[in-house]
């Protein structure tokens, strides 16, 4: 049975991003071209640079993720209690801007560690309150839409992000480093558009001072058996710091690694949307299924590929996965759980996943370093297949079927 509810009116036929949906889209555009200005060219810089193992640049990555995971669930549960979401999303944003650009001064591998944990700590405060303050702001039949749309927004920065990279190294002849301090600019601004034209959105039912808060009821029990597929999938899905070694190994060049990066991107943004349309029509466990296997086969493509052609071809490829998945999973647990309880469930959804993050990134490095890196890929499209046949074999309870009113 399909998770999703489709519920298809003249709304849906002209639904355009709008009020809150408009104004995180444009918040995440400019700070993924923040964050990818220096994502695509930190493996390199820590390996070639610093002089880094493989297996650190996992723990980096893995522990940086783990603590935004940690973080997400607290913030979420908090800006349901408070019944508020914008002070912990300006807040979360504000703190990332400021720090990502100091990778531009680290000497050792240890303060690119405490630099990504401190980005991720701005990431983990904003997370869950964002989804559900973006859940809030459609109705229940536009949900995947606009969430893929959020996505496609997110995606097209990291097309930006590594073209500025790319004409400040190959045009403008600036050193690394100096590339780093580029990121500050986007995220600036980021945080301006975020306290001037996100809206605050009353949950449907505030909080009380007397008698049990709704965010004390439990979350329901098919969330939670969905998030065990996800989470199983997550433990095969190390960093995508991963691919971009795995490129350079066949042969992409370092100038090249930002361009490699942007047709991910391109192909990911181009692909949100309409993936997270399609959930709203097919379900939303489909379209898992079918873009968890299409990782596989990514994978496994990454562990036979021998030439640099290879790289360029699945790296398309392996965008669109995002396409099917990413909205599609936010969809599905804003359709699990209460609009009370969404904090708290994005915030649970992004804690499980971001923990599991850290010992997939640190077995996929050990893995590379010890044997291969096509047994650590080939690893990876085992673990996905698992989980893609445990989605299918998970059945669901009928979804919420609430229906907010769009935020103007």
């Amino acid at each position: 049975m399909s998770s999703a509810a489709p519920h298809h009116d003249l709304a849906d036929a002209a639904w355009r991003p709008r009020g809150n949906v408009l104004a995180l889209a444009v918040v995440s555009f400019l700070t993924d071209a923040s964050s990818e200005i220096i994502a695509p060219l930190l493996p390199l810089f820590l390996v070639g640079t610093l002089g880094s193992s493989v297996r650190m640049v996992g723990v980096i990555e893995g522990a940086a993720e783990a603590v935004a995971a940690l973080l997400k669930v607290a913030s979420g549960w908090w800006s349901d209690r408070v019944a508020r979401r914008k002070p912990l999303i300006v807040a979360g944003y504000a703190l990332a801007s400021l720090v990502r650009p100091l990778v531009a001064v680290a000497q050792t591998g240890g303060q690119v560690l405490a630099i990504r944990l401190t980005d991720r700590v701005g990431k983990g405060i904003r997370g869950a309150p964002r989804d559900a303050l973006l859940a809030a702001s459609v109705p229940s039949s536009q949900r995947g839409r606009a969430f893929g749309f959020h996505r496609a927004a997110d995606h097209a920065g990291a097309v930006v992000g590594p073209l500025v990279a790319l004409a400040c190294l190959q045009w403008a002849g600036m050193p690394v480093r100096d590339v780093f301090w580029v990121a500050a600019v986007p995220g600036a601004l980021a945080v301006l558009v975020a306290a001037v034209w996100v809206r605050e959105r009353p949950l449907e039912t505030p909080p009380r001072p007397v008698a049990p808060r709704p965010a004390a009821a439990p979350l329901p029990r098919d969330f939670w058996r969905s998030m065990a597929p996800i989470v199983l999938f997550t433990l095969g899905n190390s960093t995508d710091a991963f691919l971009l070694l795995r490129a350079s190994q066949l042969g992409v060049s370092t100038a090249l690694i930002p361009l490699l990066w942007v047709v991910l991107h391109l192909v990911k943004s181009a692909a949100s949307t309409p993936g997270g349309a399609l959930s709203d029509t097919v379900g939303r466990r489909p379209l898992l299924i079918a873009g968890w296997m299409l990782y596989a086969a990514v994978y496994a493509g990454f562990a036979l590929a021998t030439t640099e052609w290879h790289a360029w071809a699945l790296f398309a490829t392996y965008g669109v996965v995002f396409g099917l998945t990413e909205g599609t999973e936010k969809a599905l647990v804003a359709d699990l759980v209460p609009a009370g309880r969404r904090g708290t469930a994005f915030g649970w959804y992004h804690g499980v996943v971001g923990v599991a993050a850290l010992p997939a990134s640190v077995l996929f490095g050990a893995v590379w370093d010890g044997w291969s890196a096509s047994t650590a890929f080939g690893m990876g499209a085992t673990v996905a297949l698992a989980a893609a046949a445990w989605m299918a074999a998970t059945g669901s309870a009928p979804p919420q079927q609430q229906r907010e009113p769009v935020a103007l």
